[in-house]
Formats: C-alpha cells, sequence, structure tokens
C-alpha cells in the first residue's frame, strides 16, 4: 500500500477510475514518439460525431522539470511545467493557456506520511485561490476542498471527504457542491492475480431528492486483456474490452446500450494509443 493519505483527488480515485476510465465513446487516436533528444511527442485526434479534434503534445524532461506544450485544432496552446522535489515531498506546478490571459495558474502540492496538501492560485488581478488537504494515514483519511473567489468575496466550491482502505478494500465518503450532494463509494479485489474487481457508487442530491446507483467489474483474461463492465439505476449499460499488443500500446473497444430503450442504437467507441 502507498505510504502516506495522498491528495484530496485521491479520495474515492479507486472506484471511480473502475466505474468510468477507458470507456470511450468516441474514436480516438493516440501516437506518442521520443527523438533522440528524449523529447516526446504526442499526437492525438478524436472523432465526435461530425467533429475532429486533434492537439500535438510535446514534452521534455531534463532533472526535475518536466515541461509539456499542447496546441490544438482551436489554436489554443497549452503550457505546464512541472518542478519535481524543489523540497523533500513539495512539488511546483505552472500552467497558462494562449491567447487566454486568465488562465495561468500557480499550484503547489505538498505530500507527507500523514498529510496530503495541494494548493493553487490564478495569476490574475481577483484570482480564484483553492485549497485541499487531507490528513491521517493510508488506511484512514479526511480532507477537505475548498475554492473562494477573491472578486465576489465567494466559497465556489465547500467539499469534504473521507477514506478507508486496507489491502483489497477501499471505501470513500463525500460531500459535495457545498452540501448538497452525497457520494459513497466502494471498491473490492476479489481475486488479485486476475485483477478481478468490484466497485459501487451512490450518489444522493439533497435538492432533488434524487439518487444515483452505478455498480461495475473488471477481470483480466489474461495478462494482456482486460474486460470492464458496469451499469447504473437509469438502465445505461457500458463494456469493453481493452488489449496490450505491444507494451504500452492500448486497444479499446467499448459500447453503451440503454436498456430502458432497447429500440434505440447502441453507442460503440475505439480508442488506439501506440507507444514505441
Amino acid at each position: 500500500m502507498v505510504k502516506g493519505p495522498g491528495l484530496y483527488t485521491d479520495i474515492g480515485k479507486k472506484a471511480r477510475d473502475l466505474l468510468y476510465r477507458d470507456y470511450q465513446g468516441d474514436h480516438k487516436f493516440t501516437i506518442t514518439t521520443y527523438s533522440p533528444t528524449g523529447v516526446a511527442i504526442t499526437s492525438s485526434g478524436t472523432k465526435k460525431g461530425d467533429l475532429f479534434l486533434a492537439d500535438v503534445n510535446t514534452q521534455l524532461k531534463r532533472n526535475n522539470v518536466t515541461t509539456d506544450i499542447k496546441v490544438d485544432t482551436s489554436s489554443n496552446l497549452s503550457t505546464t511545467i512541472v518542478v519535481d522535489e524543489p523540497a523533500p515531498g513539495l512539488k511546483a506546478i505552472f500552467s497558462f493557456k494562449v491567447p487566454d490571459q486568465r488562465s495561468g495558474k500557480l499550484e503547489l502540492q505538498y505530500l507527507h506520511d500523514y498529510a496530503g496538501i495541494a494548493t493553487s492560485i490564478g495569476l490574475t488581478a481577483n484570482p480564484i485561490v483553492n485549497f485541499s488537504g487531507v490528513v491521517g494515514t493510508n488506511v484512514a483519511a479526511i480532507g477537505t476542498d475548498v475554492s473562494f473567489d477573491t472578486k465576489t468575496g465567494n466559497f465556489t466550491k465547500v467539499n469534504a471527504g473521507i477514506n478507508f482502505s486496507n489491502a483489497d478494500l477501499i471505501a470513500a465518503l463525500t460531500l459535495n457542491d457545498k452540501g448538497d450532494s452525497l457520494n459513497a463509494s466502494y471498491y473490492h479485489i476479489v481475486k488479485p492475480l486476475t485483477n478481478t474487481a468490484v466497485g459501487a457508487e451512490v450518489k444522493h442530491s439533497f435538492s432533488t431528492n434524487e439518487n444515483t446507483i452505478t455498480v461495475g467489474t473488471q477481470h483480466a483474461l489474461d495478462p494482456l486483456t482486460t474486460v470492464k463492465a458496469r451499469i447504473d439505476n437509469l438502465g445505461k449499460a457500458n463494456a469493453l474490452i481493452q488489449h496490450e499488443w505491444r507494451p504500452k500500446s492500448l486497444f479499446t473497444i467499448s459500447g453503451e446500450v440503454d436498456t430502458k430503450s432497447i429500440d434505440k442504437s447502441a453507442k460503440f467507441g475505439l480508442a488506439l494509443a501506440l507507444k514505441p
């Protein structure tokens, strides 16, 4: 198990990854190449209906500094600079997007054996300040995540969460949307040898008194092939199969059907990621 409680974003992450990660409703292609100097260039294209989106990302690593520069089809230039371990347990992240002059942001993350802290501030005259903190251990942790808009003087986000975990089970409970929604999640490793796991998530909205329940599972057919499935109480059923046909290169096929409207056409998605 990982030492320390991690960051606030790690609360419930295992269940979220099981239930939502890698499900693809579009057609996506990604290829990564490396130059002799170690520069990684990743080109990706996504077809969403009749719309085609593409971007090119260049990543350069030097010592403890990683720089990512991405250009997309909307003529946006995004830059992220990560400085890892400028001090023990600390990570600094600077990001901005051109031509959005209000996109600049500075973030600091600090990991300790009994705490995890992340704070960020927008690089504008009236920035939004975000703070999240977790205290505890890798077995039990409690944390909060808040954002404050210095222009309006209001809190734009107030969340809190608690996480319990052991070798094969993780449970999390979060209160989100300024106390309007409650989210409970569960992740359980059934058989480690085949990466078989089950998970569930229950969301309750106090304002609408509505519940959303999602359950899912995953299983490795062999060391290179994984299948996943999920269904929710709204009748949406999803499944995928992912095959690693060469190291770090993945081919994923996913589909979705509405079990309450069988007459509707099923949705299919494809994703191909190529790495040398």
